[in-house]
């Protein structure tokens, strides 16, 4: 644990490194902060706290900077407090609520874009993954040649529409019965609930008497495999405008992690259960494609349930103060409108 002089110091010096990139020095610190010490004490300070970690000197004859370790502690003092919450974003983000009732997929791609356009970081969101999504409805309409048009709805606004081939050529009639079957069988079950009792009645087909009843199943096996929700990904013109990605390898790490939303899917995934905003810093991320970034991100919640996720990516000298609160707005606002 550091005493109350070290910590404000840290603090002071990674405020400063937030603003302005680039090694901080005693007598900047000095200046931009009453701490009635001179700058030789400043100074040493500051070697104590880079024996201990919490700082780096990248050149002999520079400043600090901060390391993972000294961001963690900083980050960790702030989750402690109380956080301050942007009025403007709050009042923009209720202004958008009612969208979220027709279609959580439009609201979520704005979202990210307004995450991202506060931050100036890469803001992303992620729907619903479904299987953990609940069936209100399925609606089945003939298309042409055997196929048939499928309108899933959830209880969580989702909505999906895809298009399914047929074995077989079926009326609308014979379509409105299988309709009517999976509605009133799989209505207010989960989609991975769903889908494992229809691998178990696929299994012992022979069983199923009824030939729409094995063609339900066959409907079923196509619309419910589970799959990963929407990412949302919005900002990258905002970090490549951050000195932090002057380097051209640099640019290129950040947008092999965005290009591959399957890593930003993976470590999402790994919030799934965690209370409130969670924060990733550099080479703590569990994650070798994230360990040059930084991650803030948070669940939100149908009921108790963690659905899906909201967060920001961006350099470790990153604004964490104002990105926890934004993150954790965004995703209580959300859990809100899921429990209207």
């Amino acid at each position: 644990m550091l005493d109350e002089r070290n910590k404000r110091v840290l603090f002071a010096v990674i405020q400063c490194y937030i603003n302005t990139p680039g090694p901080v020095g005693s007598r900047v610190v000095t200046k931009k902060y009453s701490f009635g010490l001179s700058p030789a004490t400043i100074r040493n300070i500051m070697s104590d706290l880079e024996e201990m970690g919490y700082l780096r000197q990248p050149h002999t004859s520079a400043g600090r900077v901060p390391t993972d370790i000294g961001y963690r502690y900083y980050v960790d003092a702030i989750n402690t407090e109380e956080r301050h919450v942007n009025r403007d974003f709050a009042l923009e983000l209720s202004r958008k609520l009612e969208l979220l009732k027709k279609d959580i997929n439009a609201f979520l791609d704005e979202a990210a874009k307004m995450l991202s356009s506060l931050s100036h970081y890469i803001g992303i969101t992620m729907s619903p993954n479904s299987s953990t999504t609940t069936l209100n409805r399925l609606e089945l309409i003939k298309y042409r040649d055997n196929r048939v048009a499928v309108v899933l709805f959830t209880d969580e606004g989702l909505i999906k529409n895809t298009a399914i081939q047929m074995d077989s050529d079926l009326s609308q009639r014979d379509l409105n019965r299988i309709t009517s079957y999976i509605n009133s069988e799989f209505s207010g079950h989960t989609i991975e609930e769903i889908r494992k009792v229809v691998v178990n009645e696929l299994a012992k087909e022979k069983v199923l008497c009824d030939d729409l009843i094995s063609e339900a199943m066959k409907i079923c096996n196509a619309v419910f495999s589970s799959s990963p929700g929407n990412i949302y990904i919005s900002g990258l013109s905002e970090v490549l405008a951050l000195p932090d990605f002057c380097d051209v390898d640099r640019i290129k790490e950040l947008l092999k992690t965005i290009e591959d939303k399957h890593i930003i899917v993976r470590l999402l995934d790994k919030i799934a259960d965690a209370d409130g905003p969670q924060v990733f810093i550099g080479s703590e991320n569990p994650l070798d494609e994230m360990k040059k970034f930084s991650l803030v991100a948070a669940t939100y919640r149908e009921g108790k349930r963690p659905i899906g996720a909201v967060g920001i990516i961006g350099p470790t000298r990153m604004n964490y103060s104002q990105a926890i609160s934004i993150v954790d707005l965004t995703a209580k606002y959300i859990t809100e409108m899921l429990s209207l």
